[in-house]
């Protein structure tokens, strides 16, 4: 399929599930790994991985493979390979902690976007990235910090006994 074509449905994809802040650029003077690269931001967790899924699901549709989605666990940052375009979707702390545009956007690719594919997501309040505090989802949801960080007791010690035991559950 023509690189253009392809594109243009991949940035309709995103722009369907509400992408902000779609790039897309030229990569064919940089790498011979793929000759685009596609960036957007999404405001949270699921929505990275719907943007991806809808993004994988339109590749197919179109007879394109999906050679490999990564990052879906944390949906914090979700790639997808589709073998001639890379898609980031990423959410705004991350995208601007990493800054993909420096490295890949020497050649950006003029795009006709909706109004809300362009606005620049918010980072919310002060956050700033910290690649070495990974937060995992929980099936449920709740997030690991609420944790008891490792090689640490979760045991109450009694000062009378010596003894430790089990904290003493919450009636709510």
């Amino acid at each position: 399929m023509d690189i253009t074509k392809l594109q243009r449905a991949i940035v309709d994809a995103l722009e369907d599930v509400k992408a902000q802040d779609i790039q897309v650029f030229n990569t064919t003077e940089l790498t011979s790994l793929f000759d685009r690269v596609i960036v957007a931001s999404a405001t949270s967790n699921r929505q990275t991985r719907a943007l991806a899924s809808s993004v994988a699901e339109k590749a197919k549709s179109i007879g394109e493979v999906v050679i490999a989605t990564e990052g879906e666990e944390t949906g914090e940052w979700v790639l997808v390979d589709i073998g001639d375009i890379v898609i980031h979707i990423m959410q705004p702390a991350i995208r601007a902690y990493y800054n993909l545009e420096q490295i890949w956007g020497a050649k950006p690719v003029r795009m006709k976007l909706l109004p809300e594919s362009m606005r620049t997501a918010a980072i919310p309040g002060d956050a700033k990235f910290d690649p070495m505090a990974v937060s995992v989802e929980e099936p449920t949801g709740r997030r690991a910090a609420s944790r008891v960080p490792s090689g640490t007791s979760n045991r109450v010690s009694s000062p009378a006994s010596g003894r430790s035991s089990r904290p003493a559950r919450s009636t709510r």
